[in-house]
């Protein structure tokens, strides 16, 4: 069944290739990006299916325009795709207002207004899906990705809550968690804290290296991620999480061990906070 789209952020990375996927397969999409003069090829290849608009998601009303375009391109909206957003390294201490703001602004607060400009149009189509695109940043908190765990652990949050508001409407939320993918998520679509302390080249200094050392090296498939997401949004009953690579499944195992292990061993104390009965 084919189904009409509307993604975030398709300049470039797993947005640009999610949209070339599910054209590829016959479905509509709008796609959108800041610049939309990044996205004439996808409409001269897919003319009968594919529309582009300018969708900023920090500007106000720019989402409720893209979801007012897709509703009268394709007659409504199935699916939406909050892939929008940037990354920022950089220790808590070394992060300005300046610097950190901006990212909450496009990754959290951009994915707020845009899924509430598109739920009264996936209310109306009936099974549609929501699918935000979190990280393994997502899953666990390294240090110098402070600011961008923060982030996607509020997406993370979200979308938990907004999974069970919009179940009763036939409506499933997928939080996609990628490891490292060779997009051009480490090169143009990360942003660096300007300040560079020696006190923490040992902790959050090592992210600054694994970024030079890595982009356009990671391991990850961009084009074989895409095909799991895709199953998931096909499937009858989509994860809510879905780590996507080898380094996604290791943080969270190895971060729910410890929780575990760290429950176990506080329990018996933890749990003795209750006001004793009179």
């Amino acid at each position: 069944m084919s189904r009409r789209w509307l993604i975030t952020g398709c300049s470039g990375g797993l947005g640009r290739v999610l949209a070339e996927a599910v054209l590829d397969r016959g479905d509509q999409v709008l796609a959108t990006a800041r610049d939309p003069r990044s996205l004439p090829d996808l409409v001269f290849r897919y003319p009968q299916t594919c529309r582009v608009t300018a969708l900023d998601v920090t500007k106000e009303g720019d989402a409720a325009a893209a979801v007012a375009l897709a509703e009268a391109e394709f007659g409504g909206l199935d699916v939406l795709v909050n892939n929008a957003g940037h990354g920022m390294l950089g220790a808590v201490e070394e992060g300005t207002p300046e610097e950190y703001r901006p990212l909450f602004e496009t990754n959290v607060f951009g994915v707020i207004e845009t899924t509430r400009a598109a739920l009264p149009a996936l209310r109306k189509s009936g099974g549609g899906r929501i699918v935000m695109m979190s990280s393994g940043a997502g899953i666990a908190g390294i240090a110098g990705d402070g600011y961008y765990n923060a982030t996607k652990f509020a997406v993370e949050g979200l979308s938990e809550a907004l999974a069970q508001e919009v179940a009763p409407f036939g409506i499933a939320t997928v939080i996609v968690e990628p490891g490292p993918f060779r997009t051009e998520f480490l090169g143009r679509s990360m942003r660096m804290a300007a300040a560079e302390m020696p006190e923490y080249a040992a902790t959050a200094g090592l992210r600054r290296v694994y970024r030079a050392d890595h982009d356009g090296q990671q391991v990850g498939d961009p084009r074989k991620a895409i095909d799991v997401v895709l199953r998931a949004v096909d499937s009858e009953k989509p994860p809510l999480h879905l780590p996507l690579g080898d380094r996604a499944y290791t943080l969270a195992r190895t971060k729910f061990a410890a929780f575990l292990k760290s429950m176990d061993e506080w329990e018996p104390l933890a749990l003795k906070t209750a006001y004793d009965e009179a």
